[in-house]
């Protein structure tokens, strides 16, 4: 498993490759972490590092967690998030780690929470088409209808879908590509749109998947090529 970020949605804007063609991205403000504590394999069974994201005000700490920090002789993190390495050695503590991990990378996976709607029916959570618009049906044309069988079993089943609370739950979307990198203002451009709001935060890791597919500027650096060949031959 390899050191993953954390950052925060920015919004969506557009970037223009070579050719003019416009990508839609999501911009994600990534923020550097610190490195507060390596864990050896002798002690714990396996290895991995400890890295915080996020100042955080002293007032706002428990009691334990000002002791943490104080032993540990950093300033406080709001997140901490452990990773499991094989190798602690390139590790320090006090390391800061910021988009310069991703360099070299196409393909990037993200974690963030999806936008909360509160209390939502069938039709706008799961898509029903409801009940029919006449014949019978009265105030209850959006309703999802029968949701158990007979006397045997008795019950309705555990995970029928049925109205209830929808959105604000963490969705992990994989295979997403990194357009641009602004390493001057720790700024990430990925490709489409991600779950979440504006300003909420995301979890980025190292693409897990091994990925054969090609990015947005090797299909366009491709076509040219194939269509300067073309025109070689015309002439």
């Amino acid at each position: 498993m390899s050191i993953g970020l954390i950052g925060t949605k920015l919004g969506m804007t557009r970037e223009f490759i070579q050719s003019g063609q416009s990508v839609p991205v999501t911009v994600i403000k990534i923020e550097t972490g610190r490195v507060i504590d390596i864990i050896e394999k002798d002690k714990r069974g396996y290895s991995a590092v400890k890295v915080g994201y996020f100042t955080q005000k002293n007032s706002k700490l428990t009691k334990q967690m000002k002791g943490y920090f104080t032993k540990k002789n950093t300033e406080p993190k709001k997140i901490l998030k452990e990773y499991r390495v094989e190798n602690t050695e390139n590790f320090k503590t006090g390391n800061e780690l910021g988009l310069e991990i991703l360099k070299d990378k196409k393909f990037i996976d993200i974690k963030s929470k999806t936008i909360g709607k509160g209390f939502a029916g069938v039709m706008k959570r799961w898509n029903f088409r409801g009940l029919r618009a006449s014949h019978g049906v009265s105030v209850s044309h959006r309703s999802h209808g029968s949701t158990g069988q007979r006397q045997d079993p008795g019950k309705v089943f555990k995970g029928k879908k049925m109205a209830g609370h929808m959105g604000d739950k963490f969705r992990t979307i994989l295979n997403l590509e990194i357009i641009k990198s602004d390493l001057t203002n720790n700024l990430l451009y990925v490709k489409g749109s991600i779950p979440g709001g504006k300003n909420s935060t995301i979890f980025v890791r190292e693409s897990v998947k091994k990925i054969k597919r090609k990015t947005t500027l090797e299909k366009f650096n491709e076509k040219n090529i194939k269509t300067e060949a073309a025109k070689g031959k015309k002439k």
